[in-house]
């Protein structure tokens, strides 16, 4: 089924502009002109995701996101020509998941609501799924976040213990450093790929018997990382 989307802007040629490019997606949009109409249409409709202009008539973005929050989880991303850092702070605390700062490039839009849905779908996932994975005498336990290789338990950083937690409960699914990076570290993370490659190899060294033959994490080359069930 197609992805729904609600683009709120009281801006008619932005939202036709955003509509025709999420289209050419696939996706199936919606249009609100006003803050009403856009609590309205929500309550109406389970949207996928919701781009919401910060200044509308009636209620402002804020107003919308704050009221959609009291009866929807549903992503929301604020789109603002204001790019002081108050009201994306505002944004936030009223319970947008992201913000983009217009004049934006529509490419960018649709990374972000990507992005929103890889994050959504691996949080989904990992409420799901079962919570402790064992491959032999290689243990991962979610809740506590503890790893246990034979009876030695890996100190892992944060960062360290979700990338493998990523490749441990979907083992010999390859992963590209790019969608490493987007899930695990976020879009709005400043580094590059190199973090990835850091952690991979430090993640290597605490959980491998030796680093440069793998048993656990493998590289796929030219594609990314995974982990050998």
């Amino acid at each position: 089924m197609a992805r729904k989307v609600l683009v709120v802007d009281d801006e008619k040629l932005i939202v036709k502009g955003i509509r025709f490019s999420l289209e050419q997606d696939g996706m199936e949009v919606t249009s609100a002109y006003d803050g009403e109409e856009a609590v309205e249409l929500a309550k109406q409709t389970e949207y996928d995701v919701i781009l919401l202009d910060l200044m509308l008539p009636k209620l402002s973005g804020l107003e919308v996101c704050q009221q959609i929050r009291e009866f929807s989880n549903v992503p929301i991303i604020m789109l603002t020509a204001k790019g002081e850092d108050m009201d994306k702070i505002l944004g936030l605390e009223y319970g947008a998941d992201d913000y983009i700062t217009k004049p934006f490039n529509i490419l960018e839009v649709k990374a972000r609501i990507k992005a929103i849905w890889r994050r959504t779908s691996v949080k989904e996932e990992a409420e799901n799924r079962p919570r402790v994975a064992v491959y032999g005498d290689f243990r991962m336990d979610s809740d506590s976040r503890r790893v246990f290789v034979g009876s030695r338990e890996i100190n892992l950083t944060a960062k360290e213990f979700d990338v493998l937690e990523l490749l441990v409960f979907h083992p010999n699914k390859v992963y590209s450093r790019e969608n490493l990076l987007n899930i695990v570290w976020g879009y709005e993370y400043p580094g590059d790929v190199r973090t990835v490659d850091v952690h991979i190899r430090r993640l290597r060294e605490k959980i491998e018997e030796n680093p440069s033959e793998p048993k656990y994490v493998h590289t796929k080359w030219g594609v990314g990382y995974y982990f050998r069930a």
